[in-house]
C-alpha cells in the first residue's frame, strides 16, 4: 500500500513536490525538524546545499528508524533563512533530494524564517509520513 500522489491538470505542473498526497497507510510518523546537525550536535556544512543534504539525511534517518521509507513521506516543510538563495540553488537541491529520497515527492512547502534554533543553520526540514 502506497501513498497516492495527486497532481490535478488544472494546477501548475509540480516540480519537486506533489500538490496533494492521499495517505493510504495505517501508521502516522511525525518527524521533528532536522537541521544539519552531526552526531556531536554541531551544524555541518557552510553552504545551503551541504546543509540541506545533511538535514535531509537526518530526516530520512529518523524516518527509517521508525520503519518508513522516503516513499512514505506525505508532507515535508522546508524552513529556509533565505528563500531567494533556496530558489537560486533549487536545481542542486532537487538533485540532492532525488539522490536521497527518489521521485515520490510529498506535498511540500518552503517557508522563509528569520532564523532557526541553531544560529548557523540555514535550513530545517520537518514532516510526516504514513506507513502501511
Amino acid at each position: 500500500m502506497t501513498n497516492e500522489r495527486v497532481n490535478p491538470p488544472g494546477l501548475s505542473p509540480p516540480t519537486g513536490f506533489s500538490h496533494a498526497v492521499v495517505a493510504a497507510g495505517t501508521r502516522v510518523v511525525f518527524l521533528a525538524g532536522q537541521t544539519a546537525l552531526d552526531t556531536d550536535g554541531k551544524i555541518t556544512g557552510d553552504t545551503l546545499p551541504r546543509q540541506f543534504e545533511r538535514a535531509l539525511h537526518n530526516l530520512l534517518t529518523a524516518l527509517r528508524a521508525a520503519g518508513g521509507t522516503p516513499a512514505d513521506l506525505a508532507r515535508v516543510t522546508v524552513y529556509a533563512t533565505d528563500v531567494a538563495a533556496y530558489r537560486a540553488q533549487a536545481r542542486q537541491l532537487g538533485r540532492i533530494w532525488r539522490e536521497s529520497a527518489g521521485r515520490d515527492y510529498p506535498a511540500m512547502a518552503v517557508v522563509e524564517v528569520v532564523r532557526l534554533w541553531d544560529e548557523q543553520a540555514l535550513v530545517e526540514l520537518d514532516g510526516f509520513a504514513v506507513l502501511p
